[in-house]
C-alpha cells in the first residue's frame, strides 16, 4: 500500500509539473515580450503629435498646456519625450508672426523645452498668402513643412502617438 501511495504521489507531482511548467514558461515569455517592448520605447522615447487646425486661442493654449504637461511628466521620470505641435488650415494662425495670440508663450516654451517643436503647414501658408496677397510670416520658433497633414500621417506611420486637443 505504501508503494502505491508513493507511486500516486510521484505521478501527481509529474502531472503538476506538466501543468505548471508550460504556464510558467508562457508567463516568462509574456514578461520577456513586455520588457522587450519597454526597451524599444526606452530607446526611442515617447513621441507625441499635437494637431492644431482651428484659429481658436483656447485650443492653441490647450495644445501648449498638453505639450508642457507631457514634457514635464516624462522629464520627472527621466524618460525621453519628443513632441511636435503641427498646425495647418486656420490653425496656422498659431504660428503666424503677425496674428498669433500665443507667440510669446511659444517663445518661452521653445527656450525652456527643447523637446517641443512647432511645425507650420507650407500648403496653408501658400494658400493664405494668395488669399491675403502678401507673404505670411511664420514665427522664428517654428519650422515650415510642405504639408501639415502629410507630416501627421508620416509620424503616425513611424509609431508616434496622435492627439487632437
Amino acid at each position: 500500500m505504501k508503494r502505491f501511495q508513493n507511486a500516486v504521489t510521484a505521478v501527481s507531482a509529474v502531472i503538476a509539473l506538466l501543468i505548471v511548467a508550460p504556464s510558467q514558461a508562457l508567463e516568462k515569455k509574456q514578461l520577456s515580450a513586455q520588457i522587450s517592448k519597454r526597451n524599444v520605447a526606452d530607446k526611442k522615447g515617447h513621441r507625441l503629435i499635437l494637431q492644431v487646425n482651428t484659429n481658436d486661442p483656447a485650443m492653441m493654449n490647450l495644445a501648449l498646456n498638453n505639450a508642457t504637461n507631457v514634457a514635464q511628466y516624462y522629464n520627472d521620470l527621466f524618460e525621453k519625450v519628443t513632441i511636435e505641435i503641427i498646425t495647418f488650415g486656420p490653425g496656422l494662425h498659431m504660428l503666424r508672426d503677425d496674428t498669433s495670440p500665443v507667440k510669446e508663450r511659444i517663445k518661452a516654451i521653445k527656450q525652456s523645452r527643447p523637446e517641443i517643436s512647432f511645425k507650420a503647414c507650407g500648403n496653408t501658408q501658400e494658400n493664405m498668402s494668395k488669399v491675403e496677397n502678401k507673404e505670411i510670416p511664420i514665427i522664428p520658433e517654428a519650422t515650415v513643412v510642405k504639408s501639415g497633414v502629410v507630416r501627421v500621417m508620416e509620424l503616425q506611420e513611424q509609431g508616434w502617438t496622435y492627439v487632437k486637443p
